[in-house]
């Protein structure tokens, strides 16, 4: 992806290093039942879901999965630390910056404000408007704060393990978050089922992947990119990897396949409207 180098987001929040925030097990202590009533096969079945959780990344509904969640909690602070130098802090930033302008000149199309969201960097832990959290759950979107969380980490994860690599299979991941903050901002985040939630966020992350497209910032092989990474954390995939079962009732994101097509439709359309929204 071409992109500017020398951007410095005025909407990034870099709290790496300042430790605050913890594995929130709320979620988890809902499945130790299962070992119960399963006995050995329950502690197979909890290490299975709590690999899920943890490494599908986009998704929505708790604190312990990537993607929206609406628990309530302890307020972020609001100190934002020094814009950060690295590379790979200053292009999700980018990212960032561009899919809320793409966003952004929409809403104004259509009459309607539109309010940035913030970006939170963190490293091991956080504590957000939607409480405490660890790394593991992957990037994820609070509407009580409209702040997207990444530990810039989780992209060694999404490549080592799922092998979705690449740039753009990184801003695929900001644009989805994004999403999620366009779905609240039209009051549509807790509208319908989970799964209806995600592939719309997925299609929105395609709708700023058009807009990118048609500003030449795309390069050959980007968009391969991020129907790998749409692909990588299809609920499908993530189970045959962490539990070597589909379970489609216990779907929350979608399938790969739904994944992939929510992002093309998107990326063809390359309007809000196109999502349903």
């Amino acid at each position: 992806m071409r992109w500017d180098r020398g951007h410095n987001s005025p909407n990034i929040e870099d709290r790496r290093g300042q430790g605050g925030g913890s594995i929130n097990i709320g979620g988890l202590g809902m499945l130790l039942p299962l070992i119960g009533r399963f006995g050995w096969r329950g502690i197979l079945i909890v290490v299975g879901l709590f690999l899920v959780m943890n490494y599908t990344g986009l998704c929505s509904g708790g604190s312990l999965c990537g993607g929206a969640s609406d628990q309530r909690g302890a307020v972020a602070p609001t100190e934002r630390g020094a814009a950060p130098q690295d590379d790979l802090a200053k292009f999700v930033g980018y990212v960032l910056d561009d899919a809320q302008d793409t966003f952004g000149k929409q809403f104004t199309a259509e009459g309607e404000r539109y309010q940035p969201a913030r970006m939170v960097l963190y490293s091991n832990g956080v504590s957000s408007g939607c409480g405490s959290a660890s790394s593991a759950v992957g990037p994820f979107y609070c509407p009580v704060d409209q702040r997207v969380y990444i530990d810039l980490s989780f992209y060694r994860e999404l490549q080592s393990r799922f092998g979705a690599s690449g740039d753009f299979a990184e801003a695929y991941v900001i644009a989805h978050e994004i999403g999620h903050h366009v779905q609240n901002l039209h009051g549509k985040l807790e509208g319908g089922g989970s799964v209806d939630t995600e592939l719309q966020a997925d299609c929105l992350a395609g709708v700023w992947a058009h807009s990118a497209g048609s500003r030449d910032l795309l390069e050959p092989g980007d968009m391969e990119e991020a129907l790998d990474a749409a692909a990588a954390v299809g609920d499908d995939n993530i189970q045959k990897k962490t539990t070597g079962t589909v379970r489609p009732e216990s779907w929350t994101h979608g399938s790969s396949e739904q994944r992939q097509t929510a992002f093309r439709r998107g990326y063809q359309g390359g309007k809000l409207s196109s999502c349903g929204l």
